[in-house]
């Protein structure tokens, strides 16, 4: 099987040679170690080296000073360090002195065609080998983008006392997120096979909102999103670190194909359940430790659990670090026993 077909049959629950994999995104500061361990000099060397499935696109954003869409709004009241690794959602936000939804006028919404370059993005993808899986990396946060909107403790007691200001200004957020998408879509047609977007809902121990909260104002943004990708034919792989539990079944209904990343250590994520709970009802990605296991295991403590993911999932699991990002504290021989031992199923 190539890439592609891997990833595909996987998600569907479909007989594989092995199950599908994913090196995940690894920090940039963690480039360096890998590719001195591996004896590359690039991470598309490292991806060959270790023979994953999917290839991650991300969106050309040129917006300074991130040039990143998870950073595509300046909502923070104080001077930060703008960028995917050090945003914040609880400095306080714009939003915090509004109280009426008309306010949202107010803040100077970016207009994505301004900043999404079309052609980089349709290059990016055109780009990758046709027998990778290739997932746009979209994020689209739309409840983070609204926590750091008004400070992420203030913007939760906005959603309980004032829920038409909040709604209104998630709304807006979604809107921003549909009309980039759309530009992203249009320009990678053809060249796509699957996205990732998503919201961190969870803890380390449960949900930080209340589910029926989350059912009336994030989720109907959340379908919204995941409904377009699937008008362009693509798989849709939906995030959210932490203890999500509680609302598997929803992201279900909304449309996913994909959960990730599978927080080992989080409150009820444990594989065993996640599979006898829901069987084929839908994929998922990620299952080995990246708190702990990855960390602070031998690479033989890394090869054997990878081998009990297989025999409980042989196939409806895409194996990859729980988490999208791997960070410098992994030790790249844990990486390379992660698939090593995954590539000799085959």
């Amino acid at each position: 099987m190539n890439h592609k077909d891997r990833f595909l049959a996987t998600i569907e629950h479909a007989p594989v040679d092995r199950p599908a994999s994913w090196l995940g995104l690894p920090v940039p500061d963690a480039e360096p170690g890998l590719k001195r361990y591996f004896g590359v000099n690039s991470m598309d060397m490292l991806k060959r080296v270790v023979d994953d499935d999917i290839y991650p696109i991300e969106v050309p954003y040129n917006f300074p000073p991130s040039n990143h869409i998870a950073c595509a709004f300046n909502f923070a009241k104080i001077s930060h360090d703008d960028t995917p690794d050090n945003r914040t959602l609880t400095a306080p936000g714009f939003f915090e002195d509004y109280e009426q939804p008309e306010d949202v006028d107010k803040f100077d919404w970016p207009e994505p065609s301004l900043y999404l370059d079309r052609e980089e993005s349709r290059q990016r993808a055109a780009s990758v080998d046709k027998n990778y899986a290739r997932m746009g990396i979209l994020w689209s946060a739309h409840f983070q983008d609204a926590c750091s909107a008004f400070g992420m403790e203030h913007a939760l007691v906005v959603m309980l006392m004032n829920p038409d200001m909040f709604k209104a200004v998630i709304d807006r957020i979604t809107e921003f997120y549909l009309k980039a998408n759309e530009i992203f879509y249009e320009a990678t047609k053809g060249y796509l096979d699957a996205v990732l977007i998503g919201n961190d809902f969870g803890s380390q121990t449960g949900l930080m909102v209340d589910p029926d909260l989350l059912r009336k104002y994030v989720f109907p943004g959340t379908k919204k999103l995941v409904d377009q990708a699937k008008s362009y034919g693509l798989k849709v792989m939906h995030h959210s670190c932490g203890s999500i539990f509680p609302i598997i079944d929803d992201i279900i209904d909304l449309g996913a194909d994909i959960i990730h990343p599978i927080q080992a250590l989080a409150f009820g994520m444990d594989v065993n359940n996640l599979k006898a709970t829901f069987g084929n009802r839908v994929a998922f990605c990620g299952g080995v430790d990246a708190q702990y296991l990855m960390v602070n295991g031998t690479p033989g403590d890394v090869s054997k659990r990878v081998s009990e993911l297989v025999e409980l999932f042989p196939t409806g699991l895409v194996i990859s670090p729980s988490h999208e990002a791997i960070l410098p504290d992994i030790p790249p021989a844990n990486v390379e026993a992660l698939f090593k031992t995954l590539n000799k199923i085959r």
